[in-house]
């Protein structure tokens, strides 16, 4: 994969992330988008991911995980930030059940970098993408700003 000339991220960062996370691979995550500061993941639905079989809604931990590995994606796309990030905090609002049997698509925006803290806000969406699953903001490590020199040299 090529660098994005426009922001000179590599998307096989955002792959690897996935790659890296055995909740996301066992979840299905699959990086639909990102680009400067954001990203997109979409969850397929799954049955195993049902949290009440009666209702055939996804268990909120599944949506938990999504909106975290979206947010640290949105993070790693940020211009400003390079290396890997962990999170720091993230609250979760949810605001209604999933549809049952649709996946759900979450997207983040890293809206303001300091030295060491990216703060981001996320919201998920299934198939009504008028009326979202949940909403979230948080903040994620910032190993390393673009262009400064690791701790401890130079």
């Amino acid at each position: 994969m090529s660098t994005d000339a426009e922001t000179g991220i590599d998307p096989a960062v955002a792959t690897e992330l996935i790659l890296r996370l055995p909740q996301a691979r066992a979840l299905g995550l699959k990086i639909t988008g990102f680009g400067d500061g954001w990203a997109e993941i979409h969850m397929p639905f799954a049955a195993q991911l049902v949290g009440d079989p009666e209702t055939g809604v996804i268990h909120g931990g599944a949506v938990s995980t999504l909106m975290d590995t979206c947010g640290g994606a949105s993070v790693m796309a940020h211009p400003q930030v390079e290396g890997h990030t962990a999170t720091i905090s993230l609250r979760i609002d949810y605001l209604r059940a999933a549809t049952p049997g649709q996946g759900i698509t979450a997207r983040a925006e890293c809206h303001h970098v300091t030295r060491s803290v990216a703060f981001v806000r996320a919201v998920a969406l299934d198939e009504d993408t008028e009326r979202p699953v949940a909403m979230a903001t948080g903040t994620f490590t910032v190993p390393q700003l673009r262009g400064d020199a690791p701790e401890g040299t130079a």
